[in-house]
């Protein structure tokens, strides 16, 4: 882990236990801190900006703003991420594995396969 990690770990889970729940907030607090961690945990720059940066409240409202009856769990993570790093952006990429059950037991005899690669933005 990066040496800003721990800092940003520990201040999101205190400002997400401390946040008082909205309707939108309350039904995302918890998953966009989980994603804001994993980027933590993926860039130590983007760590120290979330560990130094705006409060988690902050970037709550930030996430939820203007949003009027939903919000993808993307467009979420990317306003977050965008709230203590301007200028960022994220990608998420799904796999499939059409052969999972056959796959997972004959992991260990051969090189597992990557299946097919889709992009979200591809359908945006």
């Amino acid at each position: 882990m990066n040496k800003f990690f721990e800092q940003a770990k520990e201040r999101l889970e205190k400002e997400a236990k401390e946040l008082h729940d909205s309707k939108y907030i309350g039904a995302m607090k918890n998953d966009v801190r989980d994603a804001l961690l994993e980027f933590c945990g993926q860039d130590e720059e983007f760590a120290q900006a979330v560990a130094q940066g705006g409060s988690f409240k902050d970037c709550m409202e930030a996430v939820a703003k203007g949003v009027h009856s939903s919000i993808s769990d993307l467009e979420a993570y990317r306003r977050a991420a965008a709230f203590y790093f301007p200028g960022s952006s994220i990608r998420f990429e799904m796999r499939i594995d059409l052969c999972a059950s056959v796959n997972s037991q004959a992991q260990e005899q051969a090189p597992k396969k990557d299946g097919i690669v889709l992009s979200l933005a591809d359908f945006f």
